[in-house]
């Protein structure tokens, strides 16, 4: 049975106002649209040219011969990629903090108890990214000292493949394969 049946329409909605559980949920409908309307006003079209660049020059990367491994365009290219994921925690960081300083005052105790499980998912992944933060800086730190692109352990390459995947890489594939082995065995 549709929920508009169930309620009369001289009775008080929710929020103590009188009128029809229609008009009710169509507000609260244009509330949650808006939203998402200017987030899809602000996005790029798909076809923008920014968007096509770093796979073009991902490509041109993996298209080096293997002796120029780590040569002055491939640690641009990461540095470039690096500095850009670092703008953009920091504005991710910046939006949240925003967020969070707002005060929604909301009488409702399971509405109040949404919003807090909101703001604590979105503490959390800020954490993560801060943590992503740290790696980013360290790996900006190993391409000014010459050490970005090798293994830590064993001081092999650790690949373009795997430095595109995952830029902040400081094990190749087999180093961080033991590792994970080991942990895994003995529980570390």
């Amino acid at each position: 049975m549709p929920l508009e049946s169930t309620v009369k329409a001289d009775k008080p909605v929710k929020d103590g106002k009188t009128g029809s559980v229609k008009a009710a949920l169509a507000a609260k409908a244009d509330d949650l649209v808006k939203p998402a309307k200017a987030a899809r006003a602000t996005k790029a079209p798909a076809s923008a040219p920014a968007m096509s660049k770093p796979a073009l020059e991902a490509a041109a990367l993996l298209r080096m011969p293997v002796a120029d491994y780590m040569n002055d365009a491939q640690l641009k290219f990461f540095r470039d990629m690096l500095t850009d994921m670092k703008r953009q925690l920091l504005e991710n960081a910046g939006v949240t903090s925003e967020h969070l300083r707002e005060n929604d005052m909301v009488p409702d105790p399971a509405d109040r108890a949404t919003i807090e499980e909101e703001h604590a998912l979105e503490l959390r992944t800020r954490d993560r990214e801060r943590k992503l933060m740290k790696k980013i800086d360290q790996s900006l730190a190993r391409i000014d000292d010459g050490s970005y692109g090798y293994c830590e352990e064993t001081g092999d390459p650790i690949g373009l493949q795997r430095l595109l995947a995952r830029p902040t890489a400081t094990l190749s594939v087999e180093a961080q394969q033991r590792r994970e082995l080991k942990q895994k065995m003995f529980g570390e």
